[in-house]
């Protein structure tokens, strides 16, 4: 299939072009046990966005995806779609569709895009076999090339595997492959996993270097740790004066992680907070077009669609942007593209709810010293922003903001921020289990009182997307749809609510 596009704004005023024709407005014609499907953040018709392969080709984003079509869970093939602001997509196809069960690649999976010096496209991608039918390794780097990035042609002989000397024999994945000017070769990263040491700790970035992208050398392994049990979907890239090694890993968590150095041949050091995002963003590379750098990677969907669901493989793509501070560790900020997106002003009805809560001129000062205090804002839509600023007082125990709030102030979710404990968390109520937040929804940041604090929300459909002073992001999911009012509370604590708005998309 080439062809179809997917635009955000088109689906909010019930039109849509191409493959998406067929899609209405979010909040219509949904079953109550149905989640809203997203309207800006992108998510094929018919499965999900597995791994995101990003790459520019000078006048726009082609965003490669592992493509895993509803009813063939763990069997992917590539797809792409492009886009210039990371909010209206045109669809592309298939890429590299999956092979027979007697082939490699019978599910393909990530990798990497890279054009050579000829100006010759080349994807690098891993072929998983189905071990039941065959004899060889599970993983295998495979060989695909393009003169136009829409059409491929696979180079079956060119698949190489893990080297059982050194790495495990079914653990050789997710190529990346960039040019090293220095060394005047290509290089290859690659997700393996040491012969030896403690089980979960044998994670390792192997390194194999080639003159032609044909015939590849392995040595030693590029960077090995003993931290983790992989280093999946490795990305490199220089900001500056500094080098970055982004890897998601399933150890203690499943994060997407980085290290950073002022050489290749390291040492990679980990900044103080080494994740961009939480819980709900996996799978996450970067890609620039030479002016700004992006982050894109997956929200995953939980089964059930339901909040306590178990985390499932794949979802809807989320791209944030990528930053760099002068001390050289990164952070991530809303993309403008999509900021851009929310021009429409909706009315605001603040009212004091529960406590000690004064309104003035659009100000809200919630008092609450040795109480629990609430005040509502307004109504949200399925897809709208929310952004505003507070500051705290001294001594406040937790603060902060109540979505998709129940009409008896019950249920919703909470972004509560922690200042004695230096954090933000995601919580819930009702909550199941004795536990402090939802688990996998806590980030650090450092709270001042009396420092303004900046707030910015992205809701669309189940998506949410937060990310506060331009300094931490939270991406997360909000299956309980059928409440949309806006809260402000404070804990034990005072705060001042400022510039709350909420915004829509035009509806044209």
């Amino acid at each position: 299939m080439l062809g179809g596009t997917f635009d955000g704004r088109a689906l909010l005023s019930g039109r849509t072009n191409g493959a998406f024709g067929g899609i209405q407005n979010a909040d219509a014609n949904v079953p109550d046990t149905q989640a809203p499907r997203p309207t800006l953040f992108y998510q094929p018709k018919g499965g999900r966005v597995g791994d995101v392969i990003p790459f520019h080709d000078g006048e726009q984003f082609r965003i490669f995806h592992l493509f895993e079509a509803d009813g063939e869970r763990g069997l992917t093939s590539w797809q792409q779609v492009s886009t210039t602001d990371f909010v209206h997509f045109t669809e592309l196809g298939t890429m590299l569709p999956r092979g027979s069960s007697a082939d490699q690649d019978r599910s393909v999976a990530t990798g990497s895009v890279i054009k050579d010096r000829s100006g010759r496209f080349h994807i690098f991608y891993t072929g998983f076999a189905d071990r039941k039918t065959t004899l060889k390794p599970e993983q295998g780097v495979m060989h695909a090339v393009s003169e136009d990035l829409t059409h491929w042609r696979k180079l079956p002989s060119d698949t190489f595997y893990a080297p059982t000397m050194i790495y495990e024999r079914d653990d050789w994945r997710d190529p990346f492959v960039f040019w090293n000017e220095d060394a005047g070769e290509y290089w290859m990263l690659v997700a393996a996993r040491l012969r030896s040491g403690p089980s979960r700790r044998r994670g390792s970035t192997a390194l194999c270097t080639s003159k032609d992208l044909t015939n590849w050398k392995v040595g030693e392994p590029f960077w090995a740790p003993g931290l983790f049990y992989t280093h999946e979907c490795p990305d490199l890239f220089k900001m500056g004066a500094w080098w970055y090694l982004i890897f998601s890993e399933f150890s203690e968590s499943s994060q997407t992680r980085y290290r950073m150095s002022r050489s290749l041949a390291g040492p990679w050091i980990a900044p103080q907070d080494d994740v961009f995002d939480c819980r709900a963003l996996y799978a996450a590379k970067s890609v620039s077009d030479g002016k700004t750098r992006y982050l894109c990677g997956w929200n995953p969907f939980r089964s059930g669609e339901s909040d306590t669901g178990k985390w499932e493989w794949g979802g809807t793509l989320v791209v944030h942007e990528l930053r760099q501070r002068k001390d050289g560790e990164l952070f991530v900020v809303i993309p403008q593209g999509l900021q851009r997106s929310f021009t429409e002003p909706l009315p605001l009805d603040m009212r004091s709810a529960v406590g000690n809560c004064e309104i003035v001129r659009g100000q809200v000062r919630i008092n609450s010293r040795s109480s629990f205090s609430i005040a509502t804002a307004g109504r949200l839509l399925s897809t709208c922003r929310v952004s505003l600023t507070c500051r705290f007082d001294q001594h406040t125990r937790a603060f902060g903001l109540m979505l998709r709030l129940s009409n008896d102030l019950d249920t919703c979710y909470y972004l509560r921020f922690e200042p004695s404990r230096e954090r933000m968390v995601l919580d819930q109520w009702l909550r199941p289990g004795d536990v402090p937040y939802i688990t996998g929804f806590e980030r650090p940041l450092q709270l001042q009182p009396g420092k303004p604090l900046s707030i910015e929300i992205v809701l669309d459909g189940t998506i949410a997307e937060i990310y506060v002073n331009e300094e931490v992001a939270m991406s997360a999911r909000f299956y309980k749809q059928d409440s949309n009012q806006l809260g402000l509370f404070v804990d034990e604590g005072a705060a001042t609510f400022d510039d709350i708005r909420i915004q829509s998309c035009p509806s044209a």
